[in-house]
């Protein structure tokens, strides 16, 4: 029997031909996958059976990921809650004293026979989007007509005013924000007491407009509304002075603000319900004349018709 040993080598296809097989059929898989679509099944099967090992694979940073956010989250926590609970004890003193001085002044406004200022109530509403004219700061909200939304309503948030309804529809109504051109609320100093009105500048701030070049505004003044349009409650908190321009030459000084509510930014606020409107004694004799109502006599009135008698 002839016996031959094993090549030392075992000799196949040469290395040139095996490249050019395997980019022949690289490049017919990729033309046919891309024109028929053919191997979409397959490319889910597999993503299918690897999933789980590419979630065995993430866990272990995923989890150490957790377990950084979850510690640096109690240590956040614990000091956030100190912090609240040293200011709580920092302005119970102060809440204390507020809330006897309201006391007292709701005792003394009852022994004086003095009203007592009118309380805000209204809704919550939650914007939608804002308008479409560029040119204007107005929003949208999600009640209108069918809510009891009337033109004229002032606007709050939780830091102070918003706006002002404008425009009502069945469902939804428009709000002009205090930064609009065309906003303008009357507003008073709280450290000094001065009175003037406030308008909107369209790009963000307000602008403090009838002041005196020597009034005495200084920058941080906090501007609350001064209830004098009928419309807004006064003491809402409406804007803060960041800048000041006095020139000499000019009767008035330009005095620039800047809203304390989220004007521009979007969430929930609040449309407080219309101001009871206090009529004076002329247009209470207008509506009792109106009415078929006898007109009250004037002082000294009685008199004499009881002479002529």
């Amino acid at each position: 029997m002839d016996h031959q040993p094993p090549p030392f080598f075992k000799r196949g296809p040469a290395p040139l031909a095996r490249l050019s097989f395997y980019a022949g059929l690289s490049l017919a898989l990729i033309f046919i996958d891309a024109r028929f679509q053919t191997l979409e099944l397959l490319r889910q099967g597999v993503s299918l059976l690897t999933h789980p090992l590419q979630q065995a694979a993430h866990a272990p940073v995923q989890f150490f990921e957790n377990a950084a956010s979850y510690f640096s989250s109690i240590a956040r926590f614990q000091d956030e809650n100190s912090r609240l609970k040293r200011a709580q004890l920092d302005g119970a003193e102060t809440l204390l004293r507020t809330r006897h001085l309201e006391a007292e002044n709701e005792r003394l406004r009852k022994l004086l026979d003095v009203k007592g200022r009118q309380q805000g109530n209204g809704q919550v509403t939650q914007i939608l989007y804002a308008a479409r004219d560029p040119f204007t700061r107005r929003v949208i909200v999600d009640k209108g007509q069918q809510d009891k939304i009337v033109a004229g309503q002032p606007v709050i948030d939780d830091a102070g005013v918003v706006g002002q309804v404008t425009r009502i529809f069945p469902f939804v109504s428009e709000i002009t924000l205090i930064t609009d051109k065309d906003q303008a609320v009357p507003v008073q100093i709280v450290r000094t007491g001065l009175r003037s009105v406030v308008f909107g500048l369209g790009n963000g701030q307000l602008e403090l407009r009838f002041m005196p070049a020597n009034a005495d505004v200084q920058n941080g003044d906090l501007l609350v509304t001064s209830g004098l349009d009928g419309i807004f409650l006064p003491g809402l908190p409406v804007a803060k002075v960041v800048h000041i321009e006095r020139d000499t030459s000019y009767s008035f000084a330009r005095i620039f603000c800047v809203p304390v509510a989220g004007v521009e930014n979007f969430g929930e606020v609040m449309v407080l319900d219309p101001r009871a409107t206090t009529l004076l004694p002329s247009q209470l004799t207008t509506e009792a004349a109106a009415g078929g109502t006898k007109t009250p006599l004037k002082p000294g009135a009685k008199k004499r018709h009881l002479k002529r008698e």
